[in-house]
């Protein structure tokens, strides 16, 4: 059986929120959740967003939030159209206002915050398109 750190009511309120910013706008978000994370998260938060096929959209609009749930480590990184528009702090900040939900033990809220963040930004630059559709899953997706 497949590692699943959360509950079935705890993965609809992370799905619900991307459904929720995913409406708002044309960027695409993605939640990966690992156990542990030997090295950099950073790095491996760039390697899984190419393995998750997120540079593929359209505009280059994909976030990817990743966390390592058992070493206590996450990154939030956006592709190259996103990143070319938010302010240079954008992530940093959106990681702060995670870090508060997860240093309280509340990695749920902490995910949801950053999805919600992006949304905010990904609305202001790249406002929906329904011409467009879902051009990735927003299934949250788990390694080990």
């Amino acid at each position: 059986m497949a590692w699943k750190p959360f509950s079935s009511k705890i993965e609809k309120s992370i799905l619900d929120a991307i459904n929720e910013a995913e409406e708002t706008c044309s960027g695409e978000i993605r939640v990966h959740v690992d156990e542990y994370c030997k090295g950099d998260p950073m790095y491996k938060a760039k390697n899984l967003f190419f393995h998750l096929g997120m540079e593929a959209t359209e505009l280059k609009n994909g976030v990817l939030i990743y966390v390592a749930i058992g070493d206590k480590k996450f990154s939030i990184i956006g592709d190259t159209g996103i990143n070319e528009k938010v302010p240079s702090d954008f992530w940093d900040s959106t990681k702060d206002m995670m870090l508060k939900h997860f240093k309280d033990g509340d990695i749920d809220a902490g995910i949801v915050t950053g999805i919600k963040n992006a949304g905010e930004q990904l609305k202001k630059y790249f406002p929906a398109d329904d011409t467009k559709g879902n051009e990735l899953s927003n299934d949250i997706s788990y390694g080990s």
